[in-house]
């Protein structure tokens, strides 16, 4: 390894793509190559960045395997941070074999936290802290283990684990002011600003609020009666009853949980349960029907008993009853906090992350671009959605291994 590429790999490791790209610039080699790639894709242009390590990969030697996995991981990390979540997951894993082979932990712990992170946008808790147990962050250099707090702190904040997101937050605050990296620093702080941004809103007894995570955290634990809009379930403590796939049910309970301690009218119910303008004598037995099968399923929580008005819901044992919502409830709402992280979406990434089709996705895009509510940029497949205005931050990128010592 020549000293200008080593100069270009220490000049990346410490935040300073400016002053990679003086060293190599004019240099068409695949070392070369791949740290002008890196370099690109911390100055913001990821789609040069991907066309440079994809042709890095290609020119390295058939017995540069370590190099190509390196590259690998660096286009993983990109189409991370470009949302491109239909990158092949297969080759992340076999570039992160390779790495670890080779003792190349430093960058094998890295495409292991790539995978974490992708799993968290996903939603696939359990799979991210099943890998996450299996890496030990002690030999990481500063940034690298920066990012590996945040990918703690990112599974305590979605279990709802305040304490332990706020210490792998202060851990990563720690490691990113010892990488002295400015990308890094301001990434950590905008995760930190999210435990105290507002999560969800309490309606009880006619009144709302906002509420932080530390509060939604402190009410789910308190044995209060809670209807939770957010997840569709009702809970008290740990006792969790799920109506994610009876919506008429869940909408029931929750016109019921505004309500108390006072009833619910029947009109009331009606017309936000089956949206009925007129209420006939079959709404009303159909009525009749549902508030019976909802009896049922909270029978170990609360009673519901029919009133002259309406009916009302009264909780078992001693506590409140209270309705746990979004901050902001509109249409397309988990595509907006998607689009809230301040990052480009493609259609299909956002499909991925929803579980959905992609055609669902498109329609619903259109729908909130005509709202004003979205915007995008580019064309076909290179589109790609977002909330106006952005400011976005990409994430460092880790290719060079452990550089030699003077």
């Amino acid at each position: 390894m020549d000293s200008l590429i080593v100069a270009a790999a220490q000049a990346l490791a410490a935040g300073d793509a400016l002053g990679a790209m003086k060293r190599v610039a004019l240099r068409d080699d695949p070392p070369a190559l791949a740290l002008r790639g890196i370099a690109m894709a911390q100055l913001g242009d990821l789609d040069r960045a991907k066309s440079l390590l994809k042709s890095a990969a290609h020119a390295f030697g058939p017995r540069e395997t370590v190099a190509r996995a390196r590259c690998i991981v660096a286009q993983a990390e990109i189409a991370l941070v470009s949302r491109d979540l239909g990158w092949p997951e297969k080759a992340l894993e076999t570039a992160r074999v390779v790495l670890d082979k080779h003792g190349d932990s430093i960058n094998a712990a890295h495409a292991r936290n790539l995978q974490i992170r992708r799993l968290l946008l996903v939603g696939h808790l359990d799979e991210a802290e099943r890998l996450l147990a299996k890496l030990d962050p002690s030999p990481l250099p500063p940034a690298a283990r920066a990012s590996h707090e945040l990918a703690v702190a990112g599974i305590a904040i979605r279990r709802l684990r305040t304490g332990a997101a706020r210490a792998a937050l202060a851990r990563a605050a720690q490691a990113a002011r010892r990488a002295d990296i400015p990308a890094l620093d301001v990434e950590v702080q905008a995760a930190g600003r999210a435990l105290d941004a507002p999560a969800a809103r309490l309606i009880s007894k006619g009144s709302e609020r906002l509420l932080s995570l530390g509060e939604v955290e402190a009410l789910l634990s308190s044995g209060t009666l809670v209807v939770d809009a957010c997840r569709n379930v009702v809970r008290r403590g740990s006792d969790v009853v799920s109506l994610a796939s009876r919506s008429v049910l869940f909408v029931l309970a929750r016109v019921l949980a505004e309500a108390a301690p006072a009833d619910a009218s029947r009109t009331d119910l009606l017309s936000r349960a089956f949206r009925a303008r007129h209420a006939d004598e079959s709404h009303r037995a159909r009525l009749r029907v549902e508030i019976g099968r909802l009896r049922a399923v909270l029978e170990p929580f609360a009673d519901i008993d029919a009133t002259p008005r309406g009916f009302m819901l009264t909780p078992r044992g001693k506590g409140d009853i209270v309705v746990l919502a979004p901050p902001l409830e509109a249409e397309h709402g988990f595509l907006l906090a998607l689009l809230a992280d301040g990052e480009s979406w493609s259609s299909s990434a956002l499909a991925i992350a929803l579980s959905t089709s992609p055609r669902t996705v498109q329609r619903a895009l259109d729908g909130l671009a005509a709202a004003g509510k979205v915007q995008s940029v580019g064309k076909g497949r290179a589109r790609r959605w977002m909330m106006p205005p952005v400011v976005g931050f990409p994430t460092t990128l880790l290719l060079p291994g452990p550089l030699p010592s003077d």
